[in-house]
């Protein structure tokens, strides 16, 4: 795989085929971007389950937090996560254990040790991107700032 370019097909058939995403260092300050990743991932269908040890116990956007991946008592089909790259081993070796189908790293956050010891347990790994972001280039919302990749169309072309 290579981890410098997606191909569309690969990112949208992800983001077709999880549901369930726990979000490793979601934060409940509404102006930090996990909260907003969360609600706009909520607001599109997924249900969005909330990690930080920190925060265990609470509720973020109405969903409990807990304290870590192997807390979480339902599948989780995508990891998500808003931690930085020292931190993604640890978390890969949880998604592993718990089942999850994709290991995904936000913008800014690639770790090659861990991408390679997901693929080997047979997880699909993105880094480097938002799956908020991906989806709304994806489904043909335009971006807060009016653009779309530079593509404006009257049609919508959604992918997903």
């Amino acid at each position: 795989m290579n981890h410098d370019s997606y191909s569309d097909s690969y990112i949208a058939g992800i983001l077709r085929d999880c549901r369930t995403i726990a979000m490793v260092g979601a934060s409940a300050n509404w102006n930090r971007p996990s909260f907003f990743a969360m609600k706009y991932l909520q607001g599109k269908g997924y249900r969005v389950i909330p990690v930080n040890p920190g925060q265990a116990g609470n509720e973020i956007l109405g969903e409990t937090v807990y304290a870590g991946l192997k807390d979480i008592p339902v599948p989780v089909d995508m990891v998500d996560c808003f931690r930085k790259a020292e931190a993604i081993p640890a978390i890969c070796a949880d998604a592993i254990d718990i089942g999850a189908r994709v290991l995904w790293m936000q913008l800014g956050v690639r770790n090659m040790d861990a991408a390679r010891q997901a693929e080997a347990a047979g997880l699909k790994v993105v880094m480097d991107r938002c799956p908020k972001i991906e989806y709304g280039r994806l489904s043909g919302e335009l971006g807060w700032i009016g653009v779309n990749r530079g593509i404006l169309s009257a049609k919508k072309r959604p992918l997903l």
